[in-house]
């Protein structure tokens, strides 16, 4: 069953977010994907995340969709102008790719290339309404496409921000333009996920909540200092402090989150920094199987 049939039916989904190679050999990458490929429905395929940059994500969902998996291809307004958006849509269609999340993308002042030119000609609710519009078979100037695309658009949402009734307003924007789910960044409190839950429930929006695997102190307060969006709470930062084993403390805390969400939320979204291999981990700790 593909993603976009799991989630219409109901059923709890699990997704897996891995990051292409800097460079040429997709070995790894590879690799880890054949790993998780039993655990998780789905795989999202960072677009140049934190401006850093690495192979094109276009390239690697398609080598995913060759090895029999569902990726969920990541597309940010960042690095393209509406033809290069439209260009690269067009491309994933024709290579089988099914699902798309759209995003503005982080400024380039986030990476290491400060030289690089931010485009930013649309942001993330404009790309949703362009897929909208290539869905139904029509280009940016309402010019006929030979097949509409049929891709499976989605968005994400922030309910761990300081101020959520934006994110809210921000997310019944990104349904009115097409979005079909939401994937959250990274909210490490059960009490937050589900205060934004009862909001936004009644939009009938699907929610796949964000879990970040944090491992060490030092990531905690990378995350903390460094990355637009996440908001690290003190008892993620105790507890690793005063583990014996900070790696099983934060695999822990991760699974736990991962129990609590899979109870609120229409699924889970599960990232883990450089080491990927250890959302089995998590998976296995809060006794979850990909159904």
């Amino acid at each position: 069953m593909s993603f976009e049939d799991l989630l219409a039916s109901g059923k709890k989904v699990i997704t897996a977010e891995v990051t292409p190679p800097h460079g040429t050999d997709v070995g790894h990458f590879l690799e880890t994907a054949k790993l998780l490929k039993n655990h998780v429905h789905a795989f999202n395929i960072t677009d140049n995340q934190r401006a850093l940059m690495r192979m094109s994500g276009l390239a690697c969902a398609s080598l995913m969709v060759q090895e029999g998996m569902d990726p969920i291809y990541q597309l940010t307004c960042r690095d393209r102008n509406v033809l290069a958006l439209q260009s690269d849509l067009l491309g994933a269609s024709a290579l089988g790719i099914k699902n798309v999340l759209a995003l503005t993308g982080d400024p380039v002042s986030a990476g290491d290339t400060p030289d690089a030119k931010g485009v930013f000609q649309f942001e993330a609710v404009g790309l949703l309404n362009l897929i909208k519009k290539l869905n139904e078979g029509v280009s940016i100037i309402d010019k006929p496409l030979n097949k509409p695309l049929g891709l499976f658009a989605g968005a994400v949402v922030n309910p761990g921000g300081r101020a959520v009734d934006p994110q809210i307003r921000r997310l019944e924007k990104k349904l009115n333009a097409g979005a079909k789910f939401f994937q959250t960044q990274a909210v490490f409190s059960r009490q937050q996920m589900e205060d934004f839950m009862n909001k936004v429930r009644p939009l009938g929006a699907k929610i796949i909540a964000g879990v970040l695997l944090v491992r060490t102190l030092k990531t905690a307060h990378f995350l903390q200092e460094k990355v637009p969006g996440i908001f690290v709470p003190d008892e993620l930062f105790q507890k690793l402090e005063k583990a014996s084993d900070p790696s099983q403390a934060g695999i822990e805390f991760a699974a736990n989150l991962v129990k609590d969400y899979l109870s609120l939320c229409d699924g889970v979204h599960l990232m883990a920094i450089r080491s990927e291999e250890k959302i089995i981990d998590v998976l296995q700790w809060a006794a979850v199987k990909k159904a």
